[in-house]
């Protein structure tokens, strides 16, 4: 199988949605999100809603936003994980979920990056998406 002909039955596997935030593509149509481009998206959208945001369904997102006041540190990074990888697995059943790691940056420690490693479905083509999360650390 070629490689032409394997990006055309992962495109077919992963479809197509609008982009969001909605915008227009250079005919002025609405755009649309194709292939990975919309997986990556999606794991956007999953990852910044928090659960109880969307009225008309009220599971949908993640609980990290629960984590936005907690201290930056090995526990909060482990939960954080699991919260990631728990989310993708139940909304985004076009990916194989393998493994969501927190990393701390060294200059600022309100910001955390949660890197995620999956595979596409029906490929197993191996991706990462990196989705920083920013806590507000407590004052001393």
């Amino acid at each position: 199988m070629d490689e032409t002909t394997m990006a055309s039955e992962a495109s077919d596997f992963i479809g197509r949605g609008l982009r969001f935030p909605l915008s227009v593509d250079h005919t002025g149509a609405i755009a649309w999100a194709t292939g990975p481009d919309a997986l990556d998206r999606s794991l956007r959208v999953i990852l910044s809603t928090a659960k109880g945001e969307r009225p008309m369904r009220p599971e949908f997102g993640c609980r990290i936003h629960e984590f936005l006041f907690a201290s930056a540190d090995g526990e909060t990074a482990n939960s954080i994980g699991n919260e990631v990888r728990s989310a993708l697995r139940r909304w985004e059943p076009r990916i194989d979920v393998h493994d969501a790691t927190v990393s701390f940056d060294e200059e600022d420690g309100s910001i955390l990056y949660i890197d995620i490693r999956y595979s596409i479905g029906t490929s197993n083509d191996p991706r990462n998406l990196v989705f920083p999360f920013y806590v507000i650390p407590g004052g001393d």
